[in-house]
């Protein structure tokens, strides 16, 4: 499948199906995910709060009208670096024929780009310690690890 015809829009409702099955592939998500149809309501409860709040977008990639990726974009406003406004990408993923073709890192330029339209002065993301792959990808992006991150489980 060529990449070159990729088009980023913001997610829809009917996308829902397609963002989850798409978080669930892989080992991570297939422990932590719910396949359902219709999705379990906590996926629309989410979904309606990100379209809600002007500074989230939860964002898909077509190729040929069908969903193949996905992440979140976050614009957090903040008071350090002089009020600077941070992007944050989340849930990053593309369907695993398109993986290593060209694909993710075309979706994560464009989700670059739409922070630096936004005034972000930086863009972080995070990735699970176990997905040596994907760090890999983020460093070849130019993502470097230049801070130790903390999460607790609520």
């Amino acid at each position: 499948m060529p990449i070159s015809h990729l088009v980023f829009r913001t997610a829809t409702l009917a996308d829902l199906p397609a963002i989850i099955a798409l978080l669930a592939d892989d080992a991570l998500g297939r422990a932590r995910e719910v396949l359902a149809d219709p999705p379990d309501p906590r996926y629309i409860a989410a979904f309606d709060a990100i379209c809600a709040d002007a500074n989230q977008r939860l964002v898909v990639a077509e190729l040929h009208g069908q969903v193949v990726g996905t992440l979140q974009l976050s614009f957090v406003p903040g008071l350090a670096h002089t009020g600077a406004w941070q992007g944050q990408i989340e849930s990053v993923r593309i369907a695993a024929e398109l993986r290593g073709v060209g694909a993710g890192q075309q979706m994560l330029e464009w989700a670059v780009a739409q922070c630096r339209a936004q005034g972000c002065t930086a863009v972080q993301l995070t990735t699970d310690k176990s997905r040596a792959d994907a760090q890999r990808f983020y460093e070849k992006l130019g993502f470097a690890p230049s801070h130790l991150g903390f999460k607790r489980k609520l």
